[in-house]
């Protein structure tokens, strides 16, 4: 573990103009510095880089945080291992606590180790099999392809090797039976060493040769690995996905270690599972064109539009290639059909007209009562889209459908009209906090008189700010907006006052509504109309004092 008091020190050393303005291009502006957004698409800069407060927030997605943060979600490592990249670059000298540094250097030790040995277990009999799927020795090579052999043999290499059954448990090793005994999780399968962005090993999947029922498998989540956040392969593919701005998503190990042996090199793919939105950070990065090249078959199909509309959702561009049924990428390189390959991945269709046809293939359009079903799912999800990429999608969504582009527009701007009034700002609100963000010592001066469900735009900032997050992407977009001016404190006593009154005045025209007991009615209404209010509108603080009113 990396001393905290260290990483203070480092903290206070860096700059985040100097930090960030090696990744991106920084144009001062006023007292804070602005650029085009490195964590999602756009045209117009939206993402501001405070000096004085030494953080960062974009108006546009929201992402937010300190110099480490940002290096966390740029370069897609975890905290420790940001910290450790940011004091090299910057020649700072961390201290450990030894027992978590020889900690973390046994683990990695233990995985390279059981690597080395799957490797050099290969025997003729797997190595056939690989050739038959078309794997070169070259590839087996250089994806570090190995053979887990039985239980006993596992067991041990364990033991020979001195490595405590506690500490491969922890990795994903070995697992546990009912009765506590120890056994090992891969026995006779092909394995496939994963590795994370920076290439540290951090898991393994394994293929049965036996016929297993469970044909693939992969380590269980464990500190080091979460199948959710990492992509297989990205580690060889991540120079050629930047510089060629093109990602291949495959559903599995051997697909991408063909589609790298016939030169698709920016072939990755999920481990066991369907694309998540933690996976979306990692595919972000380089902004690359996703194409999804998945199976025809109607489990690739679901799994295709699943991760279609997650993509078009998160502004990422690209498209589906879908393969044969019967056929992935895998069978058809080893089939020598580079070239169709290579064709599907060239003419991916596009992810919105993926969705609509494969949304419309599920309705029967000559039954008017099937065709307007399918006109709802496709006009719910264009609602859910921006309103530039709503009307670029519009023509081919009616098109398909048979249908007036009128009939998605009326509604679309009506909704629009609503979402603006849902969102309006309450700049008394956002004054207050701003001061509070500001002048942190005025906390509980604000607290001894309101709580967050006073605030009717802005409750949930409120609580954050009532729990001391000031770290909360909300409080960060607040605190780092320089339209929202912080008070004084004769014009926060006033704000306090507005909040209160209208507050209390709201709470008197809802009581007469409320079921409850009567003279607990009566004794709340006497106390807002006598007390309460009358010394507000003379311009003093009441204390507040919390009133089940529900």
């Amino acid at each position: 573990m990396i001393d905290p008091s260290s990483i203070e020190n480092l903290k206070n050393q860096l700059d985040i103009v100097d930090v960030i303005g090696n990744y991106i291009e920084l144009q001062k502006a006023g007292a804070n510095y602005k650029a085009i957004c490195p964590f999602h698409d756009e045209k117009t800069p939206s993402f501001v880089v405070s000096p004085s407060k030494q953080i960062y927030h974009c108006f546009g997605c929201g992402a937010s945080g300190d110099t480490i943060q940002f290096v966390m979600e740029y370069e897609k490592l975890s905290y420790p291992e940001a910290v450790e990249k940011l004091a090299r670059e910057y020649n700072f000298t961390l201290n450990y606590t030894k027992k978590t540094q020889n900690s973390i250097l046994d683990e990695q030790r233990v995985l390279e180790n059981i690597q080395q040995w799957f490797f050099k277990n290969l025997t003729t009999k797997q190595i056939d099999y690989l050739k038959q799927r078309g794997i070169s020795d070259a590839s087996i090579e250089k994806f570090g392809i190995g053979y887990a052999p039985t239980n006993q043999e596992v067991m041990n290499f364990l033991k020979q090797n001195f490595i405590p059954l506690p500490t491969a448990y922890a990795l994903g090793l070995v697992a546990q039976d009912e009765s506590g005994n120890f056994y090992s999780r891969f026995i006779e399968r092909i394995t496939f060493p994963i590795f994370s962005a920076n290439g540290m090993i951090i898991g393994f999947g394994g293929r049965t040769v036996t016929n297993h029922p469970a044909k693939y498998i992969n380590s269980p989540q464990t500190k080091l690995f979460n199948k959710s956040r990492v992509l297989y392969g990205y580690h060889l593919a991540k120079q050629n996905i930047y510089t060629k701005k093109q990602l291949i998503l495959t559903e599995g190990y051997i697909d991408v270690v063909m589609l790298f042996q016939a030169g698709f090199d920016t072939a990755v793919a999920t481990l066991g599972t369907a694309l998540t939105r933690e996976h979306l950070p990692l595919l972000k990065k380089g902004d690359p064109r996703v194409i999804l090249a998945y199976d025809g078959d109607s489990a690739g199909v679901e799994a295709a539009l699943k991760a279609s509309k997650m993509l078009l959702l998160s502004n990422f561009e690209g498209g589906v290639a879908l393969f044969p049924e019967g056929k992935d990428p895998a069978d058809m390189i080893a089939q020598n059909q580079k070239e169709e390959v290579a064709h599907m991945l060239r003419n991916p269709k596009p992810f919105f007209e993926f969705i609509v046809d494969e949304t419309i293939a599920k309705y029967d359009l000559t039954n008017p009562k099937q065709k307007e079903n399918a006109f709802k799912e496709i006009h719910t999800f264009l609602n859910s889209l921006s309103e530039i990429a709503k009307d670029a999608f519009l023509p081919y969504a009616a098109s398909a459908l048979g249908v007036r582009a009128s009939l998605f527009k009326n509604k679309s701007q009506n909704n629009a009209i609503v979402a603006l009034t849902k969102t309006k700002n309450d700049i008394t609100e956002l004054s207050i906090i701003k001061t509070v963000l500001e002048n942190k010592h005025l906390l509980d001066t604000v607290l001894d008189v309101c709580s967050p469900l006073m605030f009717t735009a802005h409750s949930q900032e409120m609580q954050e700010l009532c729990r001391e997050n000031f770290s909360h992407p909300l409080l960060m977009k607040i605190d780092i907006d320089d339209s929202i001016v912080a008070l004084s404190y004769e014009e926060l006593k006033s704000s306090l006052l507005i909040i209160l009154i209208r507050y209390y005045t709201s709470l008197l025209q809802q009581l007469p509504k409320k079921d409850m007991e009567f003279d607990k009615k009566s004794k709340m209404l006497r106390k807002i109309k006598t007390e309460i209010l009358p010394r507000l509108r003379a311009g003093e603080l009441v204390s507040f004092e919390e009133i089940d009113t529900i």
